[in-house]
C-alpha cells in the first residue's frame, strides 16, 4: 500500500503552532497566510497540516491524533529538551504542555502533548500484543490507577482524575504495596500542579520522595519516579 494519512488539525494562529512543532525538531514544509492560513510540519515519516480559523478556541478543542513509534523514551526525552530550550521550562499545564511518560493499559507505552492550537497528540510505543482495553484490574489500588491514568489521559479530566485518587488515598481498611502509593502520590501531585495547586503538589511530591522502595519496588515505579524528579523544584 502506498496511501498515506495526513491530519489536518484546527488552531486559531498558525505561528504559535508552527513555532512549537520547530521546537520539537519538526520541519516546516508549507507555509501561507492567505487566502487562508495554512501550515504543514515534518519529521521524518510524520507528517502534520493546520488551518487557521478565526475564532477558535483551543481550550475546547477535541483534535488530535495518535504518532506511533518505536523509541518512545528516545522521543519523549528529545521533545522535552527541545520545549526547554524554546519556552525556558518544560511546560506542563495550559498551552502548550506536554504530559509523563507511562504505560497504558491498553498495551502501549505513551505521552500526550498538547499544541498551542489545543491539538492533543499522543505518542507511543507497543509494549504488548493486546491492543484492546483490558479489563480494569481487580485490586483496588491497581484499579484506580488505571481510572484515574484513563481520565488524565484519555478524557483530559482532571478533576474526575484527582477524585479517583483522593478517595483510594483516605482508604484506612486497605493499604497500597509501596509502589503503588508511589504512582498514586505523584499522580495526585502532577494533577495538582496542572491545575495550579502547587502547595498541595509540594506536600505529595515530598511525601512521595520521603517513601523508601526496595531496588524491585523502584523498578516497579520507575516512571512515577522519574516523573517525580521532573516535578520537584
Amino acid at each position: 500500500m502506498t496511501e498515506k494519512t495526513i491530519p489536518l488539525l484546527p488552531c486559531p494562529e498558525i505561528q504559535p503552532v508552527v513555532d512549537f512543532y520547530t521546537a520539537l525538531g519538526f520541519e516546516t514544509t508549507f507555509f501561507q497566510k492567505s487566502p487562508y492560513p495554512y501550515a504543514a510540519v515534518g519529521r521524518g515519516s510524520v507528517e502534520l497540516q493546520f488551518a487557521g480559523m478565526k475564532g477558535y478556541d483551543p481550550a475546547q478543542s477535541y483534535s488530535g491524533c495518535y504518532i506511533v513509534t518505536h523509541d518512545v523514551d528516545g522521543l519523549y526525552a528529545t521533545f522535552r529538551a527541545g520545549l526547554k530550550a524554546a519556552y525556558g521550562k518544560v511546560p506542563s499545564r495550559g498551552l502548550p504542555r506536554i504530559g509523563p511518560l507511562k504505560d497504558m493499559s491498553y498495551g502501549m507505552r505513551q505521552f500526550l502533548m498538547t499544541d498551542p492550537g489545543g491539538n492533543s497528540i499522543r505518542i507511543g510505543q507497543k509494549i504488548s500484543e493486546d491492543q484492546s482495553l483490558r479489563r480494569a484490574p481487580e485490586g483496588t489500588f491497581a484499579r484506580a490507577l488505571h481510572m484515574a491514568d484513563l481520565f488524565v489521559d484519555s478524557k483530559q479530566d482532571l478533576p474526575g482524575a484527582a477524585k479517583i485518587v483522593d478517595r483510594v488515598l483516605r482508604l484506612e481498611d486497605e493499604h497500597p504495596t509501596p509502589p503503588e502509593l508511589v504512582r498514586l502520590l505523584v499522580l495526585r501531585a502532577d494533577i495538582a500542579q496542572r491545575l495550579g495547586d502547587d502547595e498541595s503538589a509540594a506536600k505529595l511530591l515530598t511525601k512521595a520522595a520521603g517513601l523508601s522502595l526496595t531496588e524491585d519496588e523502584r523498578e516497579s515505579a520507575r516512571d512515577a519516579l522519574a516523573r517525580l524528579a521532573e516535578l520537584r523544584p
